[in-house]
């Protein structure tokens, strides 16, 4: 199965998946309310604001597998992401990014190596997947902030042009 093939659900109970961004290039992010990371939101949402219209979008997947940090509810959720950090960017259902009950979306995404050459499962909340228009993948860890001089790089080479 392809990555634009895989059903996702909006944190409003949509269907949607990859294919409704396939002309954009996306920032898959699993995010959490509770994290250490959390403050991470800031730098998505400039991310957003900054590219939006040149063809880019953040998605975030809440995650409640590290550590309970995300234990709230989808109005929760959203509530926090929109008062607390001004998120605009599409949030979708809370899923299991690991283990034998991970989303699908996530089974492929597991396949995808690091800079340094390591796939596998997601290390923490906050890890980022860069998916470009023409389908290519690109993985970011945890601890690489989403204003890192090599993420915002890979998000203006994968652009639409």
């Amino acid at each position: 199965m392809e990555l634009r093939d895989i059903p996702l659900t909006t944190i409003d109970g949509e269907a949607a998946s990859l294919a409704d961004y396939a002309d954009r290039a996306v920032l898959i992010v699993n995010v959490a309310s509770r994290c250490g990371l959390t403050p991470q939101y800031t730098q998505l949402e400039e991310l957003q604001r900054r590219y939006a219209d040149r063809g880019f979008t953040v998605l975030g997947f809440p995650s409640n597998q590290f550590l309970n940090q995300e234990p709230g509810d989808a109005e929760e959720i959203k509530t926090f992401c929109s008062t607390s950090y001004g998120v605009t960017f599409p949030l979708m259902e809370k899923v299991k990014v690991n283990g034998r009950h991970k989303h699908p979306l996530y089974e492929l995404l597991h396949e995808v190596p690091d800079e340094d050459g390591k796939a596998g499962r997601v290390k923490w909340n906050f890890e980022k997947f860069l998916v470009a228009p023409d389908g290519s993948v690109q993985r970011f860890r945890p601890t690489v902030e989403p204003l890192d001089p090599a993420i915002v790089s890979a998000i203006e080479a994968a652009l639409p042009r």
